[in-house]
């Protein structure tokens, strides 16, 4: 199989990446910079420039470029526009050249594979949410609606969309974890305000085995939740990180703290509550290779049980 990734260089398109070649695959990446392999090919999603030439051989799209959300401390007006800007303006290029493909007598790509977040569903407290549920409100929610829609030009041209919509990804490579890590090495760890907030993340590991799982299970379309089958609340993510690193975690910290730093982004992160549950990947077959916090804390933490 050839597949086109863009964000190839990220977190989790990095990881991908290596996992298709190991298993066999071709990979191609778009990059906005000057391709320096045959392994690469350029676009500027600002610009609306993407050679349809680097899609027609391919047989699937996965699309992960997007500006991190978690680099931006406080959300401005303008942030808001580039946050939303580089998920919408890339998604509809992608989808757009993919229909146009579709369109035509030539071959194309009949997947794609998109990334999306559990922000769509917004602040649910204790609620269990999957793929049928509705959408929330806020920015973040917003976001993920504009995002996904984006991609309808492919879904139009009769295409396998689907929209992986991803928890905090528990690793040491990125995301969160590293800082929060820091935070308990230092004895500063605590819970975040009463600590009942749902946290639905998943492991990197498991990232990658879902985006494998979709490309190669039809029956995958639409809007997919791609978190661990058993979320925490933040207070026993805190406990469970504290026991892993053998570091206290007696102070709680007060909402007011975050929220006078970060503002609404302190809500939608920090304190938002959201309780996925990744019905269509168990429903499909999937097995989670981390489906518990505490074992995927371990192995990216390198801290096995003594």
């Amino acid at each position: 199989m050839l597949v086109v990734v863009t964000g190839a260089s990220g977190l989790i398109g990095t990881a991908l990446t290596r996992r298709l070649r190991a298993e066999g695959h071709q990979v191609l990446r778009l990059t906005r910079s000057r391709p320096t392999g045959a392994d690469q090919a350029q676009w500027d999603p600002a610009a609306g420039q993407l050679d349809p030439d680097a899609l027609a051989k391919a047989d699937a799209v996965v699309h992960l470029a997007a500006k991190n959300i978690g680099e931006q401390l406080r959300w401005t007006a303008r942030t808001k526009r580039e946050l939303l800007a580089s998920r919408v303006v890339g998604t509809a290029l992608v989808a757009r050249i993919m229909a146009d493909l579709a369109g035509g007598s030539g071959p194309g790509p009949r997947v794609l594979l998109c990334a999306s977040g559990v922000g769509f569903y917004g602040d649910r407290g204790d609620e269990v949410l999957t793929e049928a549920s509705s959408g929330g409100s806020g920015f973040l929610a917003d976001l993920c609606r504009q995002w996904e829609a984006a991609a309808d030009p492919a879904r139009e041209a009769g295409l396998r969309v689907v929209h992986l919509r991803t928890g905090p990804v528990q690793d040491t490579a990125g995301g969160g974890l590293p800082k929060q890590a820091l935070m308990f090495r230092l004895g500063l760890g605590g819970r975040l305000g009463s600590g009942r907030q749902w946290l639905s993340w998943t492991s990197l590991d498991d990232i990658v085995g879902t985006y494998v799982h979709a490309l190669t299970h039809e029956e995958l379309d639409g809007p997919v939740n791609n978190v661990a089958p058993n979320p925490v609340t933040n207070a026993e993510f805190t406990a469970t990180l504290a026991r892993v690193l053998h570091r206290p975690a007696l102070l709680p910290i007060p909402e007011l703290g975050p929220k006078l730093v970060l503002g609404e982004a302190a809500d939608e992160f920090l304190f938002v509550s959201q309780r996925a549950h990744p019905l269509r990947l168990l429903e499909t077959g999937y097995r989670f290779q981390f489906p518990e916090l505490e074992p995927a804390l371990r192995h990216t933490l390198n801290r096995p049980e003594r």
